[in-house]
């Protein structure tokens, strides 16, 4: 193979030159890994930015309840923020009020249900914080089985380019042999990405979910404190 040869060949096995120049297969197999791998980066970039937003703020929400000294006043003003530990210091405040407006109180009973309250809204809010983990972890997942699929199909094609020339030479064989390689190469683009986002932003929300569920603990034990305070 002389220099023009090899030149003519580098060009053709550019990423643009397999896309252009690979079958219709290959070419939905490709078009949906670089829609994956644009649809992981978007979720990268929006979720964990959004996750490092409500970790500074469930901090800045946990300093301002403890310095407060009116509860129900700071329940009608930070205590309707968009955040988990709001959302759980919410859940509190309000069985709170339906457990002791009436002359007997249910102590015991009232614990218990303060718990429950507050522990259903931490689970809500981590549910809705994981929301978007199962796209990233299907993503992962399967796009090398995609790009798998989008090899074993180009090596096909190759070997029927084969027996219809009857010729096995390099200039034969490697353009498709190299497509199909490609949507290997872009399956894993799009995986590797996703499960290493997956693994880290799960660490943020388990961070977060931890965060809130040390607050609602404080919280529970300060309103049982107040029940043994009225018991006296």
């Amino acid at each position: 193979m002389d220099a023009a040869q090899i030149t003519a060949t580098g060009a053709s096995l550019s990423p643009i030159s397999l896309f252009l120049h690979a079958d219709i297969i290959v070419k939905l197999v490709m078009i949906g890994l670089i829609g994956a791998s644009v649809w992981t980066w978007t979720i990268i970039i929006s979720h964990g930015n959004r996750l490092r937003r409500i970790e500074k703020s469930n901090e800045h929400f946990e300093a301002d309840f403890w310095q407060t000294e009116d509860i129900d006043r700071f329940y009608d003003g930070p205590g309707r923020k968009e955040l988990p530990i709001a959302k759980v210091f919410s859940a509190g405040v309000l069985e709170w009020r339906r457990s002791t407006k009436g002359p007997e109180i249910d102590r015991e009973g009232t614990r218990a249900r303060l718990a429950t309250a507050m522990s259903a809204a931490a689970a809500a809010e981590s549910d809705k914080l994981s929301d978007r983990l199962s796209l990233l972890a299907t993503i992962g997942s399967v796009t090398p089985f995609v790009g798998l699929f989008g090899t074993v199909w180009g090596i096909m094609r190759s070997f029927s380019d084969i027996a219809a020339s009857q010729n096995t030479s390099l200039g034969v064989v490697a353009p498709g042999i190299a497509e199909a390689l490609f949507a290997t190469a872009l399956g894993l683009f799009a995986a590797i990405p996703a499960v290493i986002a997956y693994n880290r932003l799960g660490h943020r929300i388990n961070r977060i979910d931890g965060h809130t569920g040390r607050f609602a603990d404080a919280f529970h034990a300060m309103l049982s404190r107040e029940l043994e305070h009225d018991k006296q």
